[in-house]
């Protein structure tokens, strides 16, 4: 499994913010990462965040642990 983070600066409705979320670089449907945050006052507060969360994830693979989905988990 080849985990990526993905972090975004979001300008909508609910005023500027990031996002960051941990999906396999290889799923072609970003649609249902495997962990994410949004409201990031800062571009380093959302990649320290899913740094930080990526080493989790990372460690768990290496385990052998199946990693759900956020969606899965729903």
């Amino acid at each position: 499994m080849n985990l990526r983070v993905r972090v975004v600066h979001c300008a909508c409705a609910g005023g500027r913010h990031w996002y960051a979320d941990i999906d396999d670089a290889d799923d072609p449907q970003p649609d249902d990462p495997f962990w994410f945050v949004d409201g990031c006052a800062t571009q380093t507060q959302a990649l320290e965040t899913a740094c930080g969360e990526l080493l989790a994830l990372s460690d768990r693979v290496v385990r052998g642990d199946w990693l759900p989905r956020v969606l899965e988990d729903a």
